[in-house]
């Protein structure tokens, strides 16, 4: 009997062919269409964009019909990122334009989560300049329907999940919680006991998986290593199998976010990248059930 649940979201980046984060532009060469298709096909229950991608969506055919074509298909889930600056004064750094548009697709798409960034590196010393601006923005997505995921990174001021679960527990509202991402926990250096230890269920808005080298190639910064050198779930050094039975027993039972991003990944079809992304993730999950029940 299966103790962990096979439903997987493709996140952003698993679609988004030769788009790689914080380029020139975001934007797919794929149409949004195309990727809800894809995604379907290759049995996933959901997917992801960027506001790049959901600029031109609002431009051409709009968010209510890529909500009507991913309902036709089959797609459940459209989760939409990534609110940076959020903490700022808007008008001194515009980033409430980005925002309103993820507000605006999260409404069309019944969006489960919004990912919002965390502050630029170095570590953050005090919670003080975030928790306000995040409750505020916890209650605006609460007002159309959707939740605050935050994702913390190794490269960031909220470096570890630990850190942003002390964040969370301080802002303390029902729509604010956090993106729990394989690959930012290890390469934190946080361990699958202290994960455990220090999230709360209730605030796990999201699970992602994917996997990566020992250590990041000489040379190579941590958001380089992110970005291009990712490896598909169980191809990696990292323990992908632990890890998910780990946020099984903390208590996750939603879908398993996908994030793909690697040279290697961003070389194939849309297709054959949905489907190697699918079959290691799945084949992980067998494994994670199999030493689950032992």
């Amino acid at each position: 009997m299966s103790v962990l649940g096979r439903d997987l979201v493709a996140t952003c980046w698993t679609t988004a062919g030769t788009a790689v984060p914080d380029g020139p532009s975001e934007r797919s060469p794929f149409p949004a269409t195309d990727r809800v298709s894809a995604a379907a096909e290759a049995g996933f229950v959901g997917l992801g964009f960027v506001v790049d991608d959901l600029e031109v969506v609002r431009d051409t055919i709009g968010f209510d019909a890529l909500r009507s074509h991913a309902d036709a298909v089959g797609i459940r889930h459209l989760e939409v990122e990534l609110v940076k600056d959020w903490w700022r004064d808007p008008e001194d750094v515009p980033w409430r334009a980005r925002w309103d548009l993820l507000r605006d697709a999260a409404r069309a798409f019944d969006s489960p989560m919004v990912k919002i960034a965390p502050p630029p590196a170095p570590t953050v010393d005090s919670f003080e300049p975030f928790t306000g601006p995040f409750r505020r923005l916890a209650d605006e997505a609460a007002a159309v329907g959707t939740r605050l995921a935050l994702e913390p990174l190794p490269f960031a001021g909220i470096s570890s999940m630990p850190q942003g679960s002390e964040l969370v527990a301080a802002v303390d509202h029902p729509h604010a919680g956090l993106v729990v991402d394989s690959w930012h926990v290890f390469r934190a250096g946080t361990s699958l006991e202290e994960l455990a230890r220090t999230l709360d269920p209730a605030t796990v808005f999201g699970v992602e998986v994917n996997d990566a080298d020992a250590q990041p190639q000489p040379g190579r910064t941590l958001f380089e290593d992110t970005r291009d050198n990712r490896r598909y779930p169980g191809e990696g050094a990292q323990d992908v199998v632990g890890f998910l039975r780990t946020m099984a027993e903390v208590g996750w039972s939603g879908p398993w976010g996908v994030e793909m991003l690697s040279t290697e990944h961003r070389a194939k079809s849309l297709g054959d990248a949905l489907d190697a992304a699918r079959e290691t993730t799945l084949r992980c999950l067998r494994l994670a059930d199999d030493s689950s029940i032992q």
